[in-house]
């Protein structure tokens, strides 16, 4: 009997099935990683509730594992060798567009799940795709010519190497982004896995001054942040923060707002506003938003203000992820708060959705256990 590779899927809303899949034949430019670490994060949480279609699908765009029965070319091409523990980014670019050929293959249409029926992208393309195994959620992940992977440093264990997607997200937006550098004052609206990592990612940039926001349930969260590099906490619904945050800055307000509330609403787009500076201010946006017809555009022209939309990494932010996780300068390990095995999928989701387990942070889902 063919080896067969066991996987979570999601076959609907709020819906996991056990499957087995035929492991692949590795073709002469390919590889298997079989799989450690598979992150979770508010995305997945979003897409278990309201999948965009009815495809099942194998999870997991956060994934962390072992290069194994791989062939020469691919080794090459990656500079790699079996045995190897790598990062693989969930993109799978074309290498031939206009984004590719500028390094910005996120933004390649053959990766683009939103508008292309036909992309790639790790944790989001149908598991009926041969050969299956495009997602973390499963014993073993297949890797095409175009998977873009780095080596995690030696050192780092699986574990913590599985918080390097929100880590670049955080190097990505706050400094190459909004140009987050020495003497900057940054506002970061929630603390989650995402907030805590543009939090490390502005302090070792040098910015001066740090606020981290959250609400009254955030409290624990809020503490991490201080001991990542937050200046200042403030809970929202305990006080209010705008005027918390012009007495922190003797009414100067801050230079960058990064909205990590993941789609929280309008409320915290307006916060970003107010609080930045009165001339020329960064506003981040991250999560799919509402309508907001009464969006304050005037306000926006008269302080100068730059908005930017938070939209994934690049190879570079990936890479100083992975060198910020190794320096050890900073208690990374408070963001990897708890493991779950593949068999308790669903629980794991919903605990990073705030519906299971107390105290989540960044869950890593162990497919071998």
């Amino acid at each position: 009997m063919a080896e067969q590779v066991l996987a979570a899927v999601r076959t609907g809303a709020h819906r996991t099935e056990f499957r087995e899949y035929p492991m692949p034949e590795v073709p002469d430019d390919g590889a298997l990683m079989k799989v450690e670490v598979a992150g979770i994060c508010g995305t997945d949480v979003k897409l278990y509730a309201k999948p965009p279609s009815n495809a099942p699908v194998i999870m997991g765009h956060e994934n962390i594992g072992i290069v194994t029965k791989a062939s020469a070319k691919f080794l090459a091409r990656k500079g790699l060798k079996e045995g190897d523990r790598i990062f693989v980014e969930h993109y799978l670019p074309c290498m031939k567009c206009e984004w590719c050929h500028m390094g910005e293959y996120r933004h390649c249409e053959s990766t683009d799940w939103r508008f292309n029926p036909d992309a790639i992208r790790y944790g989001y393309t149908s598991a009926e795709r041969a050969p299956h195994l495009w997602g973390g959620f499963a014993q073993y992940m297949y890797l095409p010519w175009n998977a873009i992977v780095h080596k995690v440093p030696d050192g780092v264990s699986a574990e913590l190497a599985g918080i390097v997607t929100p880590m670049a997200n955080g190097i990505e937006w706050a400094l190459f982004d909004c140009n987050v550098g020495y003497n900057s004052t940054v506002l970061v609206q929630g603390p989650g896995q995402q907030g805590l990592s543009q939090t490390v990612a502005c302090k070792q940039a040098g910015a001066s001054l740090i606020i981290v926001t959250g609400t009254r349930k955030d409290k624990a969260r809020l503490e991490c942040a201080k001991k990542l590099g937050a200046d200042h906490t403030i809970v929202v619904d305990e006080e209010d923060p705008l005027a918390r945050i012009m007495e922190i800055t003797g009414g100067r307000g801050v230079d960058v707002a990064l909205d990590c509330t993941a789609g929280a609403g309008t409320i915290p787009i307006l916060l970003g506003v107010e609080a930045l500076k009165r001339k020329g201010g960064t506003l981040l946006i991250q999560g799919e938003m509402a309508e907001f017809p009464n969006f304050p555009i005037g306000k926006v022209t008269v302080k100068y203000i730059t908005i930017k939309s938070a939209r994934g990494h690049g190879y570079r932010s990936c890479e100083l992820a992975l060198q910020q996780l190794a320096s050890t300068r900073f208690p990374l390990d408070l963001i990897t708060t708890h493991k779950f095995g593949l068999k308790d999928t669903d629980l794991a989701i919903k605990s990073v959705g705030g519906l299971g387990e107390e105290g989540v942070i960044h869950v890593s889902l162990l497919p071998w256990e």
